[in-house]
């Protein structure tokens, strides 16, 4: 009988092991030989985990285009079934959850395919948890494994169908083939064509949203992000590029040079080269290898030559053939090399993971803030997606370091938000509120400012003081009553949150006016762009009043009704300063030439912030569009000499003359310099000629330092102080002062005959950011904002994104502005 049990012992494992098929037996096909559509990677992990017992799988969410968002956990029978109590006690270590732990897992988490063009990663995790299952169960015993096999479900199948269109049989590896020329957007971005990896702290889309709270409910020991980067790269992992930012502790520094050595030994061992410490930096907090790492993990990027370009395979420059195959070997050897050093390390990783998040040592204790009440709820939302803790002051005077003045201060503090840092995630709140950021070095890979009180547009102090608060506030709901003898309804216009109300007044047909002048009705005022809704205007619909006020009950928005039409003061409601406003019809460009990441968040605004229709016109259908159906027209960043030759830049210059309004932003503006009629000219710094005078001895730069010399005429993501004109109606709904984000060194000269709405007068003032000695004085005396009058339209320039990943909130009302008050 004992003998009869060892025999089914031994034979058992063998049965269940028969059960589980590789990737190849599977899907019909070896794993690099072919692209595998979402469908096809979830199915894999499905039929996974229905044959192992070592994985459970589920999903997380669902993507814009209804693709599946999944994730699978991976770790020993035992593990698994303690599972809720090793989540639990490892956020009892953190301190996130009260109690007392004593964790000895190791959690890693892996995301592969955050770009959907970056296709190889997907592959590999397939790969990935099939070696891990059926040679390297060893690992699960100190380890629990969560693989996202694609966060990117949406951009990944736009380039998988693109290229298995074109792909030639067999596959063709000259650079010139159409397989390796993927079109606009190309299938890097998700649905809203964002860069999802840039997209982890801000979580403006839903694969984040959905994905952070699994993610937070975790809180990993490491987390591995696999991307691809160039054909003629060789394979890079960690450790990471300077600047770290300084909240990286010493223990993370050195992690990540543990897990390198032993990717390194793996690869020697195959003779494939690769790379560290360069090029990808630790600093800007919204990417997958950044946000962990101020979450208390190992954060990694790990990037395989590739990308779009490479389909099944390529020669790349030094005349090396880079295949599917082995980009996916490549991926799979560094996902196991990071497993098992966890798997080694894992009492010490539960123990400096725990240490991470004690703040005693931080600069900042509290970040206070005031301002409109729908800008700090748009921060507590955001907050919110985080478990970022706040609360908000009884009272009292508060020092310390003023956002608006760039130093020492007092504030009241009396119903002000407070973000303390004496919390778990303390040091991810010192790095998003931070006034500035420390670098060691001006070479980055992204933005070097994003400090959130400016984005959202509050002023406030950084104080180096616990400053106590309740973790509510008192609000009084919004229970606007009908009042049908009212000559109509006057609402205030101060945020992206009332012209989401105008939008919805518009798309219900209830007839809404604007005034260019401040208001005063029964004692009280109201600022300039305030909507007007009069009974006159609406007097043909019977549920006017009824559907109104629930509107405004619904979106939280303030109503007064007026008994008369007749001001305390000068503006009445039938004042010549007070317009209708036309249920505008607007365009904008989308296609080649345009940023796909601009166009991006711009459709993203309007369809899921503003929730006002826009048409989107391809640029190849310029010359073919009647023009006379449109309003306004807007042209996102993009490089608009190819798209709008002679003739179609012709026919939408008499299209504003004739009446239309065009809105360009960020590189667009340059379509318009120096050409007749659009007042917009380039603007030429006091030190041009230093600056020439630097180039003349250019040649005398050694090799070695021209890179850190060319920082001089750089702005890597700076925040600036712009001067407004809060009486135009561009501005309207604004103070005196806007913090802006500024990407680029483009300056123009302040428009002669139109209006210079938003501008640097002066010096440059940079209040957080890097900013090159010659790009800042290049800004002196320019324009941000401004309104150029042609015939009966006009331009309008936007030479900053008012909509940044959008994450940049403050920006979004120039938008709404420009569409719906500015002619």
């Amino acid at each position: 009988m004992n003998r009869f049990l060892i025999i089914l012992f031994l034979i058992f494992p063998v049965f269940i092991f028969a059960q589980l098929k590789s990737p190849a037996e599977f899907l019909g096909y070896e794993i690099g030989t072919h692209f595998s559509r979402h469908a096809d990677v979830v199915a894999y992990f499905e039929h996974v985990a229905e044959n192992s017992s070592l994985v459970q799988y589920s999903d997380y969410g669902i993507t814009n285009e209804r693709r599946r968002l999944t994730y699978a956990i991976i770790s020993s029978e035992e593990n698994l079934k303690n599972i809720e109590k090793i989540r639990t006690d490892n956020l009892k270590n953190a301190g996130i959850i009260s109690g007392n732990a004593n964790p000895e897992k190791a959690i890693v988490w892996l995301s592969y395919n955050v770009h959907g063009n970056e296709a190889s990663s997907s592959e590999a995790a397939m790969n990935t948890i099939y070696k891990l299952l059926t040679e390297h169960q060893d690992y699960l015993q100190n380890t629990v494994i969560i693989m996202d096999p694609g966060v990117n479900p949406d951009g990944r199948d736009r380039y998988v169908n693109w290229y298995n269109q074109v792909q030639a049989k067999p596959y063709n590896t000259s650079q010139d083939a159409t397989e390796h020329k993927e079109p606009w957007p190309s299938g890097r971005p998700n649905h809203y064509l964002f860069d999802l990896n840039r997209d982890w702290m801000w979580a403006s889309q839903v694969e984040t949203q959905q994905r952070l709270k699994i993610y937070n409910q975790w809180m990993p020991h490491l987390h591995v992000d696999f991307h691809e980067q160039f054909i003629n790269n060789p394979y890079y992992f960690a450790p990471g590029a300077e600047p770290y930012h300084e909240i990286i502790t010493p223990w993370q520094r050195d992690f990540q040079h543990q897990i390198g050595k032993n990717n390194a030994k793996y690869f020697d061992e195959n003779g494939w080269l690769y790379f560290t410490r360069e090029s990808f930096d630790l600093l800007y907090p919204s990417y997958g290898d950044t946000y962990p790492m101020y979450m208390g993990a190992i954060g990694m990027t790990y990037e395989q030559a590739g990308h779009g370009m490479a389909g099944l395979g390529i020669m790349n420059d030094e005349n090396i053939e880079l295949t599917l195959v082995d980009r996916v070997a490549h991926h799979t050897t560094t996902g196991l090399s990071t497993i098992e050093v966890a798997s080694k390390q894992a009492k010490t990783l539960n123990s400096e993971f725990g240490k991470f998040f004690q703040n005693d040592n931080l600069k900042f204790k509290s970040f206070v803030l005031k301002g409109n009440a729908d800008k700090i709820k748009s921060l507590t939302e955001m907050l919110d997606r985080h478990d970022i803790k706040y609360g908000f002051a009884d009272g009292g005077k508060v020092k310390g370091f003023s956002y608006s003045t760039s130093k020492n201060a007092t504030i009241d503090a009396k119903d002000a938000l407070v973000v303390s840092t004496n919390q778990p995630k303390g040091k991810m709140v010192q790095v998003l509120f931070e006034p500035t950021t420390s670098l060691s070095t001006p070479i980055t890979y992204d933005i070097t400012a994003w400090s959130l009180p400016y984005a959202f547009g509050l002023d406030g102090i950084a104080s180096t003081s616990l400053v106590p608060a309740n973790s509510t506030v008192k609000k009084s709901a919004v229970s606007n009553i009908a009042s049908p003898n009212a000559a109509g309804y006057i609402a205030k216009w101060n945020s992206l949150q009332d012209a989401t109300f105008l939008s919805e007044l518009l798309k219900n047909n209830i007839k809404v006016r604007f005034s260019e002048k401040e208001l005063g009705f029964n004692g009280n005022s109201f600022g300039r762009g305030s909507l007007i809704i009069t009974r006159s205007d609406n007097k043909t619909n019977s549920e006017f009043d009824t559907k109104l006020i629930e509107i405004a009950n619904r979106m939280e928005r303030e109503l007064y009704a007026s008994p008369t039409s007749y001001a305390d003061e000068l503006t009445d409601f039938g004042s010549q300063y007070v317009h209708l406003i036309k249920n505008k019809k607007v365009a904008m460009l989308q296609g080649a030439g345009t940023s796909s990441l601009n166009y991006g968040a711009l459709w993203h605004f309007f369809e899921t912030q503003l929730k006002y229709p826009i048409t989107s016109i391809n640029t190849e259908s310029v010359g073919r569009v009647k023009w006379s159906e449109y309003d306004v027209l807007i042209l996102p960043e993009g490089n608009y000499n190819s798209i709008l030759n002679d003739d179609n830049f012709k026919i939408l210059e008499d299209w504003v003359s004739q009446g239309g309004n065009l809105i360009a932003i960020g590189n667009a503006v340059a379509l318009f310099e120096g050409k007749k009629g659009f007042d917009l000219n380039k603007n030429a710094s006091e030190n041009d000629e230093e600056k020439e005078d630097e180039a003349s001895d250019k040649n005398l730069i050694p090799y070695a330092e021209r890179e850190m010399e060319s920082t001089k005429d750089m702005i890597t993501g700076s925040i600036f102080k712009v001067k407004l004109d809060n009486t135009h109606p561009l501005a309207f709904g604004y103070d005196d002062t806007y913090y802006s984000m500024k990407l680029g060194n483009k300056s123009y000269k302040f428009l002669e005959d139109g209006y210079n709405v938003g501008y640097i007068e002066g010096d440059a003032v940079s209040v957080s950011g890097f900013t090159g000695e010659h790009a800042k004085a290049s800004l002196k005396n320019s324009i941000v904002f401004a309104q150029a009058k042609k015939g009966s339209g006009s331009v309008v320039y936007m030479v900053d994104d008012v909509s940044f990943r959008s994450f940049w909130q403050n920006g979004k009302l120039f938008l709404a502005n420009a569409v719906f008050f500015v002619k």
